[in-house]
């Protein structure tokens, strides 16, 4: 008797997240230390920080910028920081490294054609040794339903079901 692998011969098509992460360094920039008292923004002091900052050092880099204090950060403050690291930086953003990647995996998401996926039965898989954020699962989940015939989550051998084409 001939042992037939299933999994194989399946029209399943699995779409790894992981195969979109684009690769480079990811580094948090945090203006606190710019603040007086780690608190309060003088705009004077701040954009002195900003202006004399060696920017350079964020060369082909993706970059969050955050305030990890309680501060409230004027949306200026970002922006300006935005002008002076455009230059050097491959992407920023303000958040967490998590809000980063997810920008970056949605930027991805959105530009990629998946129209010869369409009517495909397809698995989202669900491990990844490189940071996937929850939130690009989502959007690649939004951005397959209208062409799948049916998404599936985890893995070809042990999959869970999420939709199904009516």
């Amino acid at each position: 008797m001939e042992i037939t692998n299933k999994v194989a011969n399946s029209k399943l098509i699995t779409i790894n997240l992981e195969d979109y992460y684009l690769e480079g360094q990811r580094v948090i920039f945090d203006i606190k230390d710019w603040l007086f008292n780690n608190q309060v923004l003088k705009e004077k002091e701040f954009r002195e920080h900003v202006k004399s900052h060696d920017w350079s050092q964020f060369k082909n880099k993706y970059v969050a910028l955050t305030c990890s204090t309680e501060a409230i950060i004027p949306g200026w403050a970002y922006i300006l920081i935005t002008i002076e690291l455009a230059p050097f930086a491959k992407k920023i953003a303000v958040g967490s490294l998590e809000d980063l990647e997810t920008i970056l995996y949605a930027e991805t998401i959105h530009s990629t054609d998946f129209s010869d996926l369409k009517n495909g039965m397809l698995i989202i898989k669900g491990c990844s040794k490189k940071p996937v954020p929850p939130n690009a699962y989502l959007l690649l989940s939004q951005k397959l339903q209208p062409i799948a015939k049916s998404i599936m989550y985890g893995e070809a051998c042990s999959s869970v079901p999420l939709y199904k084409k009516k």
